[in-house]
């Protein structure tokens, strides 16, 4: 008799503590945060498989389509595909940086998002996996080609953004893709019309796109001691033609062309996710990830919205949007803080001048609650000869010069590459989520199964 009471208080306790192990099925909108998120492209193909999600989703493009949006998307109909498309894969999709098919991505995540948030909000959610890589290999090659550790005085004399020009000579693929930009961004148009904006435009993208980040980064983060470097650093886009115009429009006007556009609103959000200034960081940055902040940085370059240096300061660094918020009316103060988020921004300063020293930071990175796709493994190149001509063959065009080659302590090159500032050149997350995802609560599982042990063999000891 005993020994059936224990056998049933035994049995009791069992399936009570395996409840207390086995966490709860998630329910309702928790649902989201345990669901493993796929590229749109594939949640796509998912949604068009089953058909009751294929109909919502045609409903909803249909909402969107109509001329006024806002009524569109109140209308029952349209609330009612927002809701079922919630609960599928189309919702918690995103995109991947550079993938094959990122416009049509792109194209399929927004037509979700915008239905939800109707476009009017300040930072948007970036459609991009979280960044986990980060910069320690690429930031010990920059501190090679910075002179961190080497004599001061030879380091405060070396040209770390010619250096950085020379590196991507060696590279077949960065040479090919520079000497392209650098081409399509100085041909003249007409006597009116300097260069063909739209092509360098197109021409910067695919170069900051398809180069790795070891050859892009040193170009544009490359450290400055004197005034000529950092104007050979700010001309690394040719800001004649990618950047500057006759005149500078209003910043939220360049903001509200930028997001008609779902390649050139991607960025800018992902560039709000990475690099919006933080006061709770070490760094500055949301995520304390300096390589998520760059890559978003480097990711604009290339639309009307491109930012670059303002001035050819070598150690205070400002950079900026062509736009300015005069003419702004009662939204200056939403227009001075979209600026400041380039110009005084803590985060993105940070990150620019950490690269540029060669000086990452020892944090480990966020974990995001799915697989991110990792960053590309690139080359190591050797260090380069002193003698290496920064070289390519684009013609004689002469860009004005910052510097005279004297003053740089520089041998004068035959090169015809186009000058990028001197002389002896003149001849080249899941981020916005709206889902609570709780911990993992692996680790304490342990817990009860110990407690069910315990319970058990004191149970025995009583029964006998």
């Amino acid at each position: 008799m005993i020994l059936a009471n224990a056998f049933c208080l035994f049995f009791f306790l069992d399936q009570t503590l395996r409840s207390l192990a086995s966490p709860s099925s998630p329910q309702g909108p928790e649902l989201h945060g345990w669901r493993p998120a796929v590229d749109c492209v594939r949640a796509n193909e998912l949604c068009a498989a089953e058909s009751n999600c294929s109909s919502r989703y045609r409903t909803l493009r249909q909402c969107l389509a109509g001329r006024d949006r806002n009524t569109m998307l109140a209308n029952k109909e349209c609330q009612a595909a927002l809701e079922v498309l919630q609960e599928s894969p189309l919702y918690d999709c995103r995109c991947k940086r550079g993938m094959k098919k990122e416009l049509q991505c792109l194209q399929i995540y927004w037509s979700i998002h915008l239905g939800l948030t109707e476009g009017e909000e300040f930072y948007e959610a970036s459609p991009y996996e979280p960044v986990t890589a980060r910069l320690s290999d690429i930031f010990r090659l920059a501190s090679i080609f910075s002179g961190t550790g080497a004599d001061p005085a030879v380091s405060a004399k070396s040209n770390h953004c010619l250096d950085a020009a020379k590196a991507c000579n060696l590279n077949d693929n960065c040479k090919k893709l520079r000497s392209s930009y650098i081409s399509i961004c100085n041909r003249e148009i007409s006597p009116t019309e300097r260069c063909n904006r739209r092509k360098c435009h197109k021409a910067l993208r695919q170069f900051f796109d398809r180069v790795p980040s070891e050859y892009t980064y040193r170009m544009l983060f490359c450290s400055c001691q004197d005034q000529a470097c950092a104007e050979r650093r700010r001309q690394t886009i040719l800001p004649s033609c990618s950047y500057e115009d006759k005149e500078k429009p209003n910043c939220l006007d360049l903001r509200s062309l930028c997001r008609t556009d779902h390649l050139c609103r991607s960025r800018l959000a992902d560039f709000h996710a990475n690099c919006r200034a933080s006061y709770r960081t070490l760094t500055g940055c949301p995520t304390d990830n300096y390589q998520a902040c760059l890559g978003s940085y480097a990711g604009m370059i290339g639309f009307d919205i491109t930012p670059n240096y303002v001035d050819s300061s070598p150690t205070g660094i400002v950079v900026s949007p062509w736009c300015s918020c005069r003419g702004s009316g009662n939204m200056e103060e939403e227009c001075e803080k979209f600026l400041r988020d380039f110009t005084e921004n803590p985060c993105l300063r940070n990150a620019i001048q950490a690269f540029g020293n060669g000086t990452d930071v020892n944090l480990s990175p966020k974990n995001p609650s799915f697989q991110a796709t990792q960053a590309p493994r690139v080359e190591k190149t050797p260090s380069l000869p002193d003698d290496l001509s920064d070289s390519t063959s684009l013609g004689t065009n002469v860009i004005t010069t910052c510097t005279s080659v004297q003053e740089q302590g520089l041998k004068a090159n035959n090169s015809k590459e186009l000058s990028m500032c001197f002389t002896e050149l003149t001849t080249n997350i899941i981020p916005g989520s709206k889902r609570v995802v709780k911990p993992n609560s692996g680790p304490r599982r342990a817990r009860p199964s110990a407690a069910l042990t315990a319970v058990s063999f004191l149970m025995l000891k009583l029964a006998l």
